[in-house]
């Protein structure tokens, strides 16, 4: 069960929260468009930090993808995970990103709003390496960072019907991630919001190491 922890924003929290053990270390990464965004030279910093084995993947909501490129390129993530509403970025862009980008992973958001996001998940057959389902509101130009859960009915239809490793995101927590992952049955999970510090969205590291530990466990039942 893969673990995915967003949005680390500092050294201190990337050593702490590889430490865990958790796999992949989540930074929103841009130009300052949207809020909480990391500048280049602050993310190359928290990057550094990171411990092996766990992997640096770089959230980008813009969906300039020549931007996403010439700043992945500089920052080198493991996995670069475009959050860009369905609309803005298309399976088409994350192709030609990928062609951009040879030898790091991809993966991409896909709004989990009802059964049309089964066909969503599915137009990223072949170009995408992970799929993330998480909740969307109608009109928001990112997906995801709400801290709600959606209808895991859906999520666990995209997972049997896709052959990419799907991460379930939206709401989750040391409380629910257990229960996410027996009714998703995911190839990861996702936590952001409900393992900040309040609203502070810094990260709180008790809350990080139950999730942790959660997750784990529950992949073992």
């Amino acid at each position: 069960m893969l673990t995915q922890i967003y949005e680390v924003s500092s050294a201190m929290e990337a050593a702490a929260i590889s430490a865990m053990g958790v796999d992949h270390i989540g930074v929103l990464v841009g130009d300052g468009s949207f809020p909480r965004e990391q500048p280049l030279q602050a993310a190359v910093a928290i990057a550094a930090s990171v411990r092996r084995p766990a992997k640096l993947c770089a959230l980008f909501l813009s969906p300039d993808i020549a931007l996403v490129a010439r700043t992945a390129r500089e920052l080198q993530p493991s996995i670069v995970h475009l959050g860009a509403a369905p609309e803005l970025v298309t399976p088409e862009h994350v192709a030609e990103l990928r062609l951009a980008l040879a030898g790091v992973s991809i993966m991409r958001s896909v709004p989990v709003v009802g059964p049309e996001s089964i066909d969503i998940a599915r137009s990223y057959e072949g170009v995408a390496e992970f799929l993330l389902l998480d909740s969307y509101r109608t009109a928001d130009r990112q997906i995801g960072a709400l801290g709600v859960t959606h209808d895991w009915g859906v999520s666990r239809r995209i997972v049997e019907s896709v052959r990419i490793p799907v991460i379930l995101a939206g709401g989750l927590g040391p409380d629910n991630v257990a229960e996410a992952i027996r009714v998703v049955r995911p190839a990861g999970v996702d936590s952001k919001t409900r393992t900040d510090k309040g609203d502070r969205h810094a990260k709180d590291l008790e809350k990080v190491r139950l999730f942790e530990t959660a997750a784990k466990r529950a992949a073992q039942t």
